[in-house]
């Protein structure tokens, strides 16, 4: 892990789905730079396990699907470090695969719910926060390719990453003026838990990773990077983008 050590000293940073993969990276990766991290999942046992791994972190088990308990979230958040949450990173996310004809309903409705409503409403609890404090604030989105193309079987997905990028282009056009920037991340193939059952595929794994410039799949530090990146004054200019980690394939 190379990270500006200190970079985001005294900053409170909520990540969510930072109980393992890309989500984990992220908290690890903020807590490395000097943020107080707030670790957000709804699987208890992998959190707690997590955290602990993460230095100067809390553990908090929430649905981010709850949305009536969001105001709560926040404020326990801050309460557990006497200051404002400073940056919101939505790693959290759910996928499911199944042919367009054949998708259920319930499924396709319950996809976009945790991808796309979901961190819309955290930020929206946050940025209300920030706006009627005037402070600034960095809000990060977790997209995907999908943000940008279409990929075989994931309707679901990819209709609620494309929702993503769109809503952080609202969200800075809105609120970019107020001292709130508003970003994403497109991760390209990551090799974490949950996209283990892609590489498994032998043949389509080969095929994925011919389309690659740079020769290799990611790992979560690298989209870890890029967040820190976002939630730093370094990029202080920078607001409404998704910024593809992909090693070059939208690109190829």
């Amino acid at each position: 892990m190379v990270t500006v050590s200190g970079v985001l000293s005294g900053d409170v940073v909520l990540v969510t789905g930072a109980g393992r993969g890309i989500g984990l990276g992220i908290a690890s990766a903020m807590s490395a730079a000097g943020a107080k991290v707030a670790m957000v999942s709804r699987s208890v046992s992998q959190l707690e396990e997590a955290s602990r791994s993460v230095p100067g972190s809390v553990a908090v088990p929430f649905d981010v699907s709850e949305f009536s308990g969001l105001s709560g979230l926040v404020d326990g958040v801050e309460s557990h470090f006497g200051a404002p949450v400073t940056t919101v990173v939505h790693a959290a996310g759910i996928h499911a695969r199944h042919k367009a004809e054949d998708f259920d309903v319930d499924v396709w409705r319950r996809v976009i719910e945790v991808n796309l409503v979901a961190p819309f409403a955290l930020s929206q609890e946050i940025g209300r926060r920030q706006l009627d404090a005037g402070r600034p604030g960095q809000h990060i989105f977790i997209g995907s390719l999908t943000s940008f193309i279409s990929i075989p079987e994931t309707s679901a997905y990819t209709a609620s990453k494309s929702g993503v990028f769109g809503v952080v282009r609202s969200l800075s056009q809105e609120w970019s003026g107020r001292g709130i920037r508003v970003n994403g991340i497109a991760p390209g193939y990551i090799r974490t838990e949950l996209t283990e059952a892609v590489f498994a595929d032998a043949e389509r794994s080969a095929r994925n990773l011919a389309r690659i410039p740079m020769g290799r799949f990611g790992v979560p530090d690298d989209i870890a990077q890029v967040a820190v990146f976002l939630a730093s004054h370094q990029s202080s200019y920078v607001t409404g983008q998704m910024l593809p980690v992909d090693g070059g394939w939208l690109s190829a």
